[in-house]
């Protein structure tokens, strides 16, 4: 079908959009709703035509749904095909707040935070030197701290807010540090601990392909508190402070799908304690794709 025939089928639909009756409504919003993303400008033209606010809702209501099936389907991709790119996850949380993220902005944040870090690194530091370089980076230079004021806020969870406030919560400030240290191969990783989201500095053997177990990790790291170094036996003395039963994969690294389903998890308790079923429901039928 071409793009003429379609734009005009669409343009044809919309006109109908104003329908009082409710069913009737329902089938036209349906039909929509079917073309998917290339229904959008046509959408988004009459939208700008219009001076109409129930049908400014109505067209904003079938934008958001088609907007919503459409990262639904990104997510699943990504994480079937493409999960060893943490950036693109992250970006793709965001952007379900933020579907008109600019990711090439968001791209070239992160490749200056990187090149800033490269500039400071050599191959005769060790790992502890390494880290204090992304410290000295990250939290000196660039100011990045956690968001202690508002700790429960959604925004915090999104990348190009992080990166625009400098303010985020453990994990959000945990995956840019990620993000920042496996772009410059340093074998830095996610550890998935309840209620705390923590990194961990892996042994690289000769082929520099890191050990994960846990009794591996050369140290660990707190990104929410600007980076400060600590050991095992002070995750053993948090599990037991938590009350937790041992677990090893509280000591080693996770992979990108459980870190951005982290994110999901945290996005969805703090809108269900904001009382928005709604936004509840549709980051549970996003995270499904995980």
């Amino acid at each position: 079908m071409g793009d003429e025939v379609i734009h005009k089928e669409l343009k044809a639909l919309i006109s109908l959009l104003d329908e009082p009756d409710a069913e009737v409504y329902e089938q036209i919003r349906a039909k929509i709703h079917v073309y998917g993303t290339d229904a959008i400008p046509v959408l988004e033209s009459a939208w700008e035509a219009s001076f109409e606010p129930m049908l400014q809702e109505r067209i904003e209501e079938i934008i958001h749904l088609i907007q919503l099936d459409d990262l639904h389907a990104s997510i699943c991709s990504w994480s079937q095909l493409g999960s060893e790119d943490l950036m693109n996850g992250f970006m793709l949380a965001a952007r379900y707040q933020y579907p008109d993220l600019d990711s090439e902005k968001v791209i070239k944040q992160i490749g200056q935070l990187v090149q800033d870090v490269w500039l400071e690194l050599n191959n005769n530091l060790t790992a502890l030197e390494k880290i204090k370089v992304v410290n000295h980076i990250l939290f000196d230079v660039h100011k990045f701290r956690g968001n202690k004021s508002n700790i429960k806020s959604p925004d915090n969870l999104y990348m190009n807010i992080l990166l625009e406030t400098k303010k985020g919560n453990p994990l959000s400030i945990g995956i840019l540090f990620i993000i920042i240290a496996r772009s410059l191969k340093l074998p830095v990783y996610g550890v998935d601990l309840p209620s705390h989201f923590v990194l961990a500095y892996m042994e690289a053997p000769d082929d520099e392909q890191p050990e994960t177990d846990g009794d591996h990790a050369l140290f660990y790291i707190n990104p929410f508190n600007r980076g400060t170094l600590f050991t095992h036996n002070e995750i053993e003395a948090y599990i037991k402070q938590m009350k937790l039963p041992h677990n090893e994969n509280y000591f080693r690294p996770c992979d990108n799908v459980t870190i951005i389903k982290r994110v999901f998890g945290q996005l969805i308790e703090l809108h269900k304690e904001q009382g928005n079923s709604e936004k509840v429901e549709e980051l549970r039928k996003l995270a499904s794709g995980l």
